[in-house]
């Protein structure tokens, strides 16, 4: 039975001292009470996702990957939990800002993961077919992701724990700036993988039979278009919480938990399954080592034919 987020408001009750006996809904950060079920059952849908990744990583020593999988994880149990929390409580505080907090970030954990996967798969496929060495996109989209994730943190603390209208509207903007970046960085990504993938077709390959083999196995091909929609489902959650937030907490969007359910729970369940089942230790084999490169601003061998192949490749 739906609540009516009016009924029963009593403004001389603090938020915090609020019960839904004393205080209305609309006294909270929500208009509606979240979902138990629904809000259980991402809980334990992430964490069931966390030891797969934990076992494959170990497994085939993906260790990046996995810090990434495995803290977006982490967090995506976290702020599912909190949901619950705000369920019971409407309003804790405590449940609303880890909610906010780790829900809004958790994504970029898992786009550090898939950029990773895009910076092996180049020097599976050739270096001279990228316009940008595996070091630099790694540096470029990680330090993008970084900043969104101070953005939408310092926004989600500075909106949950502000006073006014205007410090929250400020914070809002904030995250929104954030998550704008996250998108942004998202959609970039996507350009990139598109103009690799074109080059690849006018370019050479790399010939090594080791990479060749791999790049020929079905499995590395279902998992290049497991990523891309992991991608594409991550942008998607990512473009929803900018419009959600756009609204602010009292939009439409921002409280209407079905849309929330569907364009972030669901999006994120996708990208997870996706870089679960098709997980790139079993696509890449004994590649994902050998296609290894370095954060390191000297030249690595790799990095040196790089260079060598972009020459060659322009004569």
């Amino acid at each position: 039975m739906a609540i009516d987020p009016y009924a029963g408001c009593n403004l001389d009750i603090p938020s915090d001292l609020c019960t839904l006996e004393t205080c209305c809904l609309a006294q909270s950060n929500f208009l509606y009470l979240p979902n138990y079920g629904a809000n259980l059952f991402f809980t334990i849908f992430f964490a069931v996702f966390i030891v797969p990744q934990l076992g494959l990583g170990i497994f085939y020593k993906t260790w990046g990957f996995m810090a990434g999988m495995g803290i977006g994880l982490v967090l995506e149990v976290v702020g599912y939990g909190a949901r619950i929390m705000i369920h019971n409580n409407p309003f804790n505080g405590d449940g609303f800002l880890i909610y906010l907090i780790t829900l809004t970030i958790a994504p970029v954990f898992i786009s550090a993961a898939i950029y990773l996967c895009l910076t092996r798969t180049v020097v599976l496929y050739g270096q001279s077919n990228s316009r940008l060495s595996p070091r630099t996109i790694a540096i470029g989209f990680m330090t993008s992701d970084f900043l969104s994730l101070l953005l939408q943190a310092i926004g989600g603390a500075i909106a949950d724990t502000a006073d006014n209208h205007q410090d929250s509207k400020k914070g809002i903007d904030i995250m929104i700036a954030g998550l704008f970046l996250q998108a942004l960085s998202l959609a970039a990504f996507l350009v990139v993988v598109a103009d690799f993938a074109l080059c690849c077709r006018r370019g050479t390959l790399d010939e090594n039979p080791a990479k060749k083999q791999a790049r020929g196995r079905m499995l590395f091909k279902v998992f290049l278009a497991s990523l891309m929609l992991a991608t594409v489902v991550v942008l998607i959650r990512s473009i929803f919480r900018v419009a959600e937030l756009w609204g602010g907490f009292n939009g439409s969007l921002w409280n209407d938990e079905t849309d929330f359910l569907v364009l972030d729970g669901a999006m994120l369940a996708i990208a997870t399954i996706c870089l679960t089942a098709f997980h790139p230790g079993l696509a890449f084999g004994d590649q994902w080592h050998a296609a290894n490169w370095s954060f390191k601003s000297k030249k690595t061998v790799s990095e040196v034919a790089y260079k060598e192949d972009r020459e060659l490749s322009s004569l």
